[in-house]
């Protein structure tokens, strides 16, 4: 026996006439390894884009506990709410006898991945913040719940409704657009954010991509420089549009002063999730209608 401990594990496989497990381990985005004896069937997933993420694979059923932020798809708020998913209720989770948690990459979820790690439950701590992300956590869940055939699938169809996206956009100048992320002081999204990405994807421009940060503190006088060709707003209710002209001094921008304010969906747009190219294609027809009055009104 010792003289063939030299022969790789698939030779050996192959000549027993049994297949080699498949690897059902990955190392998370703290460098920590987490390896299952056998495919993910328990589920609990700390952040919204997780559960998006893990239904778009077609592990809905095996989702056991959600955030109260799990909103989407609609079948996902069948599921168990634990609370909150930045410290999350360690024993809550527990109860749910998970055999995987997605616990997502904050400093403020340290204790919680001390305590499951004490408690012998699986971990994975993962970023997702960007479409990189999506395609690499996708790889990750795809592995652990031994469904990466799927995952593969998944991220080829997401890159090339992208492609499909950007390939639809109309010619000619991109539309600059200032995002409004909160009033007073105005804050705004970097291109390090999801957002610019969607923006981008939807060819278009963030005016101030310029900034590496994904979010910043700018000044009124700073947007008014950079003149956005119109105003993007995030709520829950799109069919409601800010009045940002009753806003001290917001006059000065020419996209306020023409109504040129774009009311999105908040649960579509702000999460880096499965729907990326629907918010890209959602985002790009808008500016087309946008450009398409515009140039009618001349």
């Amino acid at each position: 026996m010792a003289r063939a401990s030299w022969i790789p594990l698939a030779l050996l496989a192959a000549c027993t006439g049994r297949a080699a497990a498949p690897s059902l381990s990955v190392t998370d985005d703290w460098g920590r390894r987490v390896a299952l004896a056998a495919p993910a069937r328990r589920i609990v997933s700390l952040a919204p884009a997780f559960t998006e993420l893990l239904f778009r694979l077609g592990l809905g059923d095996r989702v056991v506990g959600r955030t109260h932020f799990c909103d989407w798809p609609p079948a996902a708020r069948a599921v168990p709410d634990l609370g909150n998913g930045i410290g999350p209720d360690v024993e809550a989770v527990a109860a749910r006898k998970p055999d995987l948690v997605l616990l997502y990459a904050s400093a403020a979820d340290r204790a919680a991945a001390d305590r499951l790690a004490a408690l012998g439950i699986a971990t994975a701590v993962l970023k997702l913040d960007r479409s990189d992300d999506l395609r690499r956590v996708a790889g990750a869940i795809g592995t652990l719940a031994a469904v990466r055939p799927a995952a593969d699938s998944f991220v080829a169809a997401f890159d090339s409704s992208l492609r499909a996206v950007a390939a639809a956009a109309r010619p000619g100048r991109r539309p600059r657009l200032y995002v409004d992320a909160w009033a007073s002081p105005p804050m705004t999204v970097g291109r390090g954010s999801y957002l610019s990405e969607v923006i981008r994807a939807a060819g278009a421009e963030n005016v101030f991509d310029d900034v590496a940060a994904s979010s910043a503190t700018v000044s009124l006088e700073a947007i008014a420089a950079r003149d956005p060709d119109a105003i993007l707003y995030l709520a829950p209710d799109t069919t409601r549009a800010p009045d940002l002209a009753s806003r001290a001094g917001w006059r000065v921008l020419r996209a306020v002063r023409l109504g040129r304010v774009l009311v999105v969906d908040g649960n579509l747009y702000d999460r880096p999730s499965p729907r990326m190219p629907l918010a890209a294609a959602d985002l790009a027809a808008r500016l087309a209608r946008l450009s398409l009055a515009s140039e009618a009104a001349r």
